[in-house]
């Protein structure tokens, strides 16, 4: 929905909260999208803006207000949310999630950046050739075993490579 407004961006999957008898309220869908723009600090010169016309964060930003107004979400799976955005914005995006977890939302986080997935996690399931080859807790990650578990050889006391 890029050529679509924020406001219209935000409010689309949740229109029984912005219509009365049938009739879109444009009032309220202006305060709704408003108070999660806010919230999520997009940046725009008008909630009237394009979409398509903002920065990649702040399009992320939009489909997360989306999802946050339905309300009915619990669970959020984030795929490679900071892929193309300033660091800035990076650090933008992981206060949200941060937030959320805090608030007891589940967050699912598909990185293929090894230095994220390993500071916003609480746990780690590494995949090799589309299988799930291991499960680890915060306490057991580091930049090594993960390495060493995705490509398939094991480390020896001294963290150096075996096949």
């Amino acid at each position: 929905m890029l050529i679509q407004s924020i406001v219209e961006n935000t409010t689309l999957a949740c229109l029984e909260k912005v219509t009365r008898a049938g009739l879109l309220q444009p009032a309220l869908e202006l305060e709704l999208a408003g108070r999660y723009a806010e919230r999520l600090r997009v940046r725009a010169p008008s909630l009237r803006q394009a979409v398509r016309n903002l920065s990649g964060g702040n399009q992320q930003k939009v489909v997360l207000a989306k999802w946050l107004l339905l309300e009915r979400t619990r669970v959020f799976i984030f795929d490679e949310p900071t892929r193309g955005v300033d660091i800035a914005t990076k650090v933008e995006i992981y206060r949200i999630m941060a937030d959320l977890a805090a608030t007891g939302m589940a967050i699912l986080l598909i990185s293929s950046e090894m230095p994220e997935a390993l500071g916003m996690s609480d746990r780690l399931l590494i995949m090799r050739a589309g299988r799930i080859v291991a499960a680890l807790d915060c306490s057991e990650l580091s930049m090594e075993r993960v390495f060493a578990l995705a490509i398939g050889v094991e480390l020896d006391r001294k963290t150096a490579w075996t096949p």
